[in-house]
């Protein structure tokens, strides 16, 4: 069976350049991964998101499903979702047989500046100068963000280039899962 990586932090944390940039190091080892990007898929079962804990409860059990469901299909799949509840990824975690968190770690601050520079294609825009609206709810300035308990691996995107953490997340995977799961 195929595995599941879920990159996991705080908007503008690096998920999905890291993730990314993992695929295409594992691709040149023969290993094909799906990446499911919350945000562009957020834009057909949310088209105008509220962020609303049961909204989010919603995408991200459907996230979690589709990972199962490709999985089972024999297709490795990345998940670049921030997930601020640790239950989401929990969630996915048992459903999923095998199933590895990687925690992109990164200062608020460096996330922040990130952010206000990012030309992401399916990411929403201005996130953190929206969090001081009334009734905005971004994962950690105005809603928990929940780290993950025991990632599988943990990345300081603010002390390493893009590159050496996507060396460092395709290292775990493969010692994980071995290079077996190339399809």
């Amino acid at each position: 069976m195929a595995f599941a990586v879920w990159f996991t932090g705080i908007p503008g944390s690096g998920k999905t350049v890291i993730a990314s940039r993992t695929a295409a190091i594992l691709r040149e080892k023969g290993i094909e991964v799906k990446i499911l990007q919350l945000d562009e898929i957020r834009r057909v079962l949310t088209p105008n998101p509220r962020y609303t804990d049961e909204e989010r409860d919603i995408v991200y059990a459907a996230l979690a499903y589709m990972a199962k469901l490709l999985t089972e299909c024999g297709v490795n799949v990345f998940i670049d979702a921030t997930a601020n509840r640790r239950k989401y990824r929990d969630a996915a975690r048992k459903i999923i047989p095998n199933f590895a968190e990687v925690f992109i770690r990164c200062s608020l601050a460096v996330c922040m500046e990130r952010e206000a520079r990012r030309k992401a294609v399916f990411s929403p825009k201005d996130i953190y100068k929206k969090s001081a609206e009334p009734g905005a709810t971004v994962p950690g300035v105005n809603v928990p963000y929940e780290e993950p308990l025991k990632p599988e691996v943990v990345i300081d995107s603010d002390r390493m280039t893009p590159d050496e953490c996507a060396r460092k997340a395709a290292e775990t995977i493969i010692t994980l899962f071995g290079e077996k799961h190339g399809n």
